[in-house]
């Protein structure tokens, strides 16, 4: 068994905040950008993982 602190993580483009892997996102985890429906639902449309930040 794994501890919680070996999990992989990732950061929400939303919120800023650090997520880690869920047993539910174990087939989807590299397709998983948000932490939660409601970052999902206040990204702005073009934002996201793939989209670099405007200076």
């Amino acid at each position: 068994m794994q501890k919680k602190s070996e999990f992989p993580s990732k950061i929400c483009p939303v919120c800023k905040r650090p997520f880690s892997w869920r047993k539910k996102w174990a087939r989807d985890w590299d397709k998983v950008i948000y932490c939660s429906d409601r970052c999902r639902s206040n990204a702005k449309p073009g934002a996201g993982a793939s989209s670099a930040p405007v200076a």
